[in-house]
């Protein structure tokens, strides 16, 4: 009962729009400890979550789960209108609730809205440790850092 208790008050401060845990680098502000720590990744580019198949690394272990959906081509999510089955289901309803109020742009999760915004704002969170650039997209920054390693992104060899 109690950890019922505890998920209702985190839900809620979505509502009230409370969010005590502050990201030191950048400032984004998280309603749960573990988002800022899943967020502090982006910043450190640490994947500890590995694909046993095919090596790929994630920042969260609910991306390394949906990725592995791709091997064991496991599809949970099934429309009740149509039947077919899917990884993830905002894919197939095409669901975007979250809508940039400056640009009109929707998206899936309110985490990618929040990254799209530094767009319009000019922020520029994500720095480059080599040579100081900054970037307002952390994928951005990543494909960056390649000019400076020579290195490319990893494939995945079965997908």
């Amino acid at each position: 009962m109690m950890e019922r208790e505890y998920n209702k008050r985190i839900h809620k401060r979505i509502h009230t729009e409370e969010y005590p845990y502050h990201c030191d680098i950048c400032g984004k502000s998280f309603s749960r400890n573990t988002s800022l720590t899943d967020h502090k990744r982006i910043h450190t580019e640490e994947y500890p979550y590995q694909c046993d198949i095919c090596g790929k690394s994630f920042s969260r272990n609910t991306s390394l789960t949906d990725h592995k959906r791709i091997h064991t081509e496991e599809y949970p999510y099934q429309c009740d209108i149509c039947g077919k089955s899917f990884s993830t289901i905002r894919i197939h309803t095409e669901e975007y609730p979250y809508q940039c109020d400056i640009c009109g742009k929707s998206f899936s999760h309110n985490s990618t809205l929040n990254n799209h915004k530094c767009i319009h704002t000019g922020e520029k969170p994500y720095h480059c440790n080599i040579c100081g650039k900054s970037f307002s997209q952390s994928g951005v920054l990543s494909k960056h850092k390649r000019t400076h390693t020579g290195k490319k992104p990893q494939d995945c060899d079965i997908w």
